[in-house]
C-alpha cells in the first residue's frame, strides 16, 4: 500500500497514530512502520481499514477469482468499483479492480452490458497490479482477450485526448503481446454458432483480427469509456 495514502487520511481526520493504532489494533510503532512501507498490510488489516477508512480499489487485497461467480456478483462488483452503468449497485462488495477483470475474462459467456464495462474499469484504474493480472491471465489462457481490452481502452483515451494513458496502454499491450495465442477467442461469447463466428471473422476489425479475436466491440459501443 502507498504510504503517503494512509499517512495523507489520518492527517485529513485530525487522527494520531496512537488513535489510528487503538482502532486498527496494533502497536503505534508497527503504524509508523506501515506508513513508511516498511511491514506489509495483511488482508485483516486491510479489513479493519475500510471500516475507518475510504481505501482506494487498487490497495485492496487481490484474491484469485471464485469458480462459480454469477453475471449479478461481477455487476455487483463493478458497481462497487462506480461503473456507472451498475450504480444503482454500488453498494455491493469491493473487489481490486485487477480481480473484477480476470473474472469476467475467465467466463464462458459473458453478457455483453459486462464485457462493454471492461475498458472502462482499466480507464478508470490504470494503476492496478499488472503483474498480478498478467501473470493469472497467461496461466487461464485468456491473455488474448486481455489484450483486446487494453486495446479498445487506449483507443477511448486516444479519443478523448488522454495521451500520457494511451502510452501508458500500448506499452501494457506490448508486453502482452509476447504471450499472444495464435488460437481464436471470444470475449466471452464461446457458445456462439458457426454462422456467427464465420460473420465476425470478416467483419471484425484490425485490433481484433491482431488479438485472434472473434468479436464486434469497437469504442463507439461503450457507453461509459470515453
Amino acid at each position: 500500500m502507498a504510504t503517503s495514502w494512509l499517512k495523507a487520511v489520518r492527517r485529513q481526520k485530525g487522527w494520531t497514530q496512537r488513535e489510528t493504532a487503538e482502532k486498527l489494533g496494533v502497536s503505534q510503532p508497527y503504524l509508523s512502520l506501515l506508513e513508511q512501507g516498511r511491514r506489509p498490510f495483511t488482508k485483516r488489516l486491510l479489513s479493519k481499514l475500510q471500516r475507518h477508512f475510504d481505501v482506494p480499489a487498487t490497495e485492496l487485497h487481490v484474491e484469485a477469482p471464485r469458480p462459480r461467480v454469477s453475471a449479478q456478483q461481477i455487476a455487483e462488483a463493478l458497481g462497487a468499483l462506480g461503473y456507472p452503468g451498475f450504480a444503482y449497485l454500488r453498494r455491493g462488495a469491493r473487489w481490486h479492480p485487477a480481480q473484477v477483470l480476470l473474472t469476467a475474462l475467465q467466463q464462458p459467456n459473458l453478457e455483453a452490458r459486462l464485457a462493454e464495462a471492461l475498458p472502462w474499469v482499466v480507464l478508470h484504474y490504470p494503476n492496478l497490479n499488472w503483474n498480478w493480472l498478467f501473470e493469472r491471465a497467461k496461466v487461464k489462457d485468456v491473455q488474448n482477450r486481455l489484450g483486446f481490452v487494453l486495446t479498445l481502452t487506449r483507443q477511448c483515451a486516444e479519443r478523448t485526448g488522454d495521451h500520457t494513458l494511451a502510452l501508458k496502454l500500448s506499452r501494457l499491450e506490448q508486453q502482452l503481446d509476447r504471450a499472444r495465442l495464435a488460437k481464436e477467442d471470444t470475449l466471452g461469447r464461446e457458445s456462439m454458432t458457426v454462422a456467427e463466428r464465420r460473420w465476425l471473422h470478416d467483419k471484425r476489425t484490425p485490433e481484433a483480427q491482431h488479438w485472434n479475436m472473434l468479436t464486434d466491440l469497437v469504442p463507439e459501443h461503450l457507453p461509459y469509456a470515453s
